[in-house]
């Protein structure tokens, strides 16, 4: 993809403008659809029409951070040094990338009344990123309040990325209300990573805000996650942010605005790394629900969550996500049988020879999920 600063700057788009969202009855997948589309009633035969057909069998590829035990990214390892198994069946590596291929980076910016005050920060942050990343890595920002605006698409012009974020400022004259966080992070995911230009390689979302979604209804009450049933069917849900997120690969790095909770520690994230932290445990802690749910989103698609108010600056925040993803490995494989079926699927990655890294460890996403075909 070529720079596009020789073109007329992009137009802001909003991305949830005429779409409706529509559930196949069948096979539970949700997608977005152009409003009044034959697709958009759930009931008509033409719920398969208009849609990304997705093959059951296509290249998986998940990013891992290889962390020494001195706590520093373990360099220079080869596809050789790890193994990877799915559903308790070692696959055959076939893809590898030790951060040679560009990055594709999405920006997605809170722009609500509470969080205009980090505007200045935001830019800010945005530089030091753009410092961090090599000259091929392409960047995109979306600004949301109450619906996801698409400012810039993908490009590798800093130009263009500093133009962007002034924009920013002129979506106060919009005058939205509410907060669309999930919604904007799912249109993110599904405008800028999918489709037949898809990116492969490392790809992520850096997400900036408070977590106080106004529009999924979430609640201590697991079942609030996944797709009602009935009439409401047809509505989004944090179970398909998650899908569609897993689907294409793409990792999430969050940046909270708010304090980091007492008692939600590295440890206590290691803890509860293989299970739900939307529990009565978390509950009982006193975190709060829109922070659990920010990191129930980290652990179930790989990345990190940061807490703005401890790390100094977001600028500091950003330059540690650059330095991470710099130092990332991609690792792809094509599902044996029976791991290539639709819906969620174990990962477990490790190294080839535990004791040639003793001590060290390896950050990567627990599972990943294949979408029914449509």
């Amino acid at each position: 993809m070529q720079p596009i600063s020789a073109q007329k700057p992009p137009r802001d788009q909003q991305l949830d403008k005429n779409l409706d969202y529509v559930r196949d009855p069948v096979t539970g997948e949700l997608r977005a659809v152009p409003k009044h589309s034959a697709g958009s009633t759930s009931q008509t035969p033409g719920i398969h029409s208009g849609g990304v057909i997705r093959a059951q069998v296509s290249l998986v590829e998940t990013g891992c951070s290889a962390i020494s035990a001195q706590g520093e990214p373990l360099r220079n390892l080869s596809l050789q040094d790890f193994r990877l198994a799915a559903d308790g069946q070692q696959q055959k590596l076939e893809h590898f990338d030790a951060s040679t291929e560009p990055a594709h980076l999405a920006l997605v910016l809170d722009a609500s009344p509470s969080e205009f005050h980090s505007l200045a920060d935001m830019k800010d942050a945005a530089r030091t990123l753009a410092a961090q990343l090599s000259p091929r890595d392409q960047v995109a920002v979306v600004a949301f309040a109450g619906h996801p605006h698409m400012l810039l698409p993908f490009t590798t012009d800093r130009k263009q990325l500093e133009s962007a974020l002034e924009k920013i400022e002129l979506m106060r004259a919009v005058e939205e209300t509410g907060s669309n966080i999930y919604g904007s992070v799912y249109l993110t995911a599904q405008r800028l990573f999918t489709g037949p230009k898809a990116p492969s390689g490392r790809k992520a979302i850096l997400l900036l805000t408070d977590g106080q979604d106004s529009t999924l209804g979430l609640s201590w009450n697991p079942a609030s996650m996944f797709p009602p049933t009935g009439i409401a069917a047809n509505r989004l849900t944090f179970e398909d942010v998650v899908r569609e997120l897993s689907t294409s690969g793409i990792e999430i790095f969050v940046a909270s605005t708010e304090n980091r909770p007492p008692g939600m520690t590295t440890a206590w994230f290691s803890a509860h790394s293989a299970k739900t932290l939307i529990n009565e445990d978390s509950r009982t802690m006193g975190i709060p629900a829109y922070t659990v749910f920010l990191a129930e989103l980290v652990r179930r698609t790989g990345g990190a969550l940061y807490f703005l108010r401890e790390s100094g600056t977001l600028g500091e925040v950003y330059r540690r996500i650059g330095a991470t993803l710099s130092t990332e490995y991609i690792l792809g494989f094509y599902p044996s049988p029976g791991s290539d079926a639709p819906g969620w699927h174990s990962l477990s990655i490790g190294f080839s020879d535990s004791t040639a890294h003793a001590g060290s460890r390896l950050d990567c996403r627990p599972s990943y999920y294949i979408a029914a075909p449509q």
